[in-house]
């Protein structure tokens, strides 16, 4: 996630290729990166909110204080979740994407960009960017894949566009498509235009054929109700008290800017948990308080 944190790790990205374990061993002068355990961290905080074990008691405890005030906040990160593999199966599927920048990565945990991605199509090459420390010292579990495939790690600020493009370029072939994931992250992004500016920059990295999915927090009061945003709200204002980086929910207006000049994906930008739900007997999913959606660069 976005946070900036000093690293010892050497190398600006590790990548294996066909490589199922992906164990390779660090460098001699590898030191395990330093977290800050005084204040709460996205990724270690979504980890929880997943029913991971990769966090810390601050983490645990902002995660439960906001949970009292908005029950829904774990639905909402198991739907991003959820939206990562849709999205992801859509893209290397029917899309036919066989490259993905999957920034803001987050911690490891059950079906990564590139473990679905090269189930569609084994030939699919990811990199992971990301600079939170703890994603850093599970980068090992993202550099898997299958044959012919390939993983890449990059530790970069997604506010460094020019650098995270610079560095992929060593995995991705920039000259034919790419489908550039920005899953749960542009919010802690405060200022509209440097976030605008990010999208902006990578969408002018990729060829036409590229494709953006984006997932965002919202108070849209369209998704869920008054009392939901409301509770959502204060939540979010917990959250910005404390934590490492404030949250910055968006309307939909603002969350449609980042897809200017795209051609959206049907059906559009929706609730997560609506954007092409998988079949069920109970019918179409009740919305929850997150924007998510898919626009092709067109040409």
């Amino acid at each position: 996630m976005l946070p900036a944190y000093p690293s010892s790790f050497e190398g600006t990205g590790r990548s294996v290729t066909g490589n199922p374990s992906g164990q390779e061993p660090a460098p001699a002068s590898w030191e395990p990166p330093k977290f800050d355990t005084s204040v709460p961290v996205s990724a270690r905080v979504w980890n929880y909110l997943l029913g991971g074990k990769d966090n810390f008691a601050v983490d645990r405890e902002m995660a439960d204080q906001a949970l009292r005030v908005f029950p829904p906040m774990a639905d909402i990160a198991r739907t991003d979740r959820a939206f990562l593999g849709r999205a992801v199966r859509y893209l290397a599927g029917e899309a036919g994407v066989r490259q993905f920048l999957d920034i803001g990565t987050g911690l490891p945990t059950l079906d990564n960009t590139h473990e679905v991605a090269q189930r569609v199509a084994p030939a699919s090459r990811v990199v992971y960017v990301d600079n939170d420390p703890m994603v850093l010292l599970h980068a090992q579990a993202l550099l898997t894949s299958t044959p012919p495939g390939v993983t890449a790690y990059i530790e970069a600020d997604l506010r460094e566009p020019d650098t995270i493009v610079a560095k992929a370029a060593a995995t991705l072939d920039f000259t034919r498509p790419v489908a550039i994931t920005l899953l749960g992250i542009l919010h802690f992004i405060g200022d509209e235009d440097e976030a605008y500016r990010v999208v902006d920059r990578l969408l002018d990295a990729v060829p036409p054929g590229s494709y953006l999915a984006v997932t965002h927090a919202t108070l849209d009061p369209s998704l869920g109700g008054e009392t939901a945003a409301e509770a959502n709200a204060e939540a979010n204002q917990m959250w910005n008290e404390q934590a490492a980086v404030p949250i910055t929910p968006r309307s939909r207006q603002q969350v449609a800017r980042f897809f200017r000049g795209l051609e959206m994906v049907e059906p559009g930008l929706v609730s997560m948990s609506q954007w092409r739900p998988e079949p069920n007997p109970w019918g179409e999913p009740r919305a929850v308080l997150g924007f998510g959606g898919i626009g092709r660069k067109p040409g």
